[in-house]
């Protein structure tokens, strides 16, 4: 009888399953998720999770520890260098599986295992709202102290309108009294270039008038 024994073989053999458990390990470690069956996810959990633990104190003797179960220099480095510098203040439960439905063919029941602090859209809306309350506590801050300085700088500027406002008046008034002063000059200048004109019309016609007469004078004496 096989009571309290609750390790899963996964129909596999010792060294069949111990090979396969390391090898999804390393792609574990290396594309921080993977899509498996949920049995198999099951087993990764229980078997990388101890190493993940032992990466949290980086030494020659873990490392080597490490490296009997995954035999991959390569994801040993990663896990020491990257992982655990996200998981050093996690105390445990460093992957989360999250089932995605059945797969085709044989209907397996599927699911997505991944470490929980590499997933960008549950880690990011943790952080906002950490930031939120942070801001919030220094705006109250800033109205509390930013209220009584309202009250001088309110004033100062009220002051200041009133010259404002005369000197204003003062060149609006300049401004309506200067264009007048233009407008009756050429008034004055067209008015005797009328005056000039007439009168000269009439001295043309009374000149080519006298000659006419004295023509006649000539022509009755003869």
């Amino acid at each position: 009888m096989r009571h309290g024994k609750k390790n899963n073989h996964l129909s596999r053999q010792t060294g069949h399953r111990k090979a396969m458990l390391a090898n999804m390990a390393c792609s574990l470690i290396e594309h921080k998720r993977i899509n498996t069956t949920v049995a198999k996810a099951k087993a990764l959990k229980q078997f990388v999770e101890p190493l993940i633990t032992k990466s949290k104190e980086d030494t020659t003797h873990n490392r080597r520890i490490v490296f009997a179960y995954l035999r991959s220099k390569y994801a040993v480095t990663d896990l020491f260098r990257d992982v655990a510098a996200k998981v050093g203040d996690r105390p445990g439960g460093y992957t989360r599986i999250i089932k995605v439905g059945n797969r085709l063919g044989d209907n397996a029941d599927m699911a997505m295992i991944e470490l929980v602090d590499f997933n960008e859209l549950y880690n990011g809306g943790k952080k906002e709202e950490k930031k939120g309350r942070s801001r919030r506590s220094k705006a109250k801050g800033a109205t509390a102290t930013a209220a009584p300085k309202a009250a001088p700088v309110a004033e100062a500027p009220v002051a200041e309108a009133a010259p404002e406002a005369v000197v204003d008046s003062g060149a609006s008034e300049q401004a309506e009294q200067a264009p007048v002063a233009e407008v009756e000059t050429p008034q004055v200048e067209e008015t005797p270039v009328v005056k000039a004109e007439t009168p000269a019309e009439p001295q043309a016609e009374a000149q080519a008038d006298e000659p006419s007469t004295d023509e006649e004078k000539k022509e009755d004496a003869e």
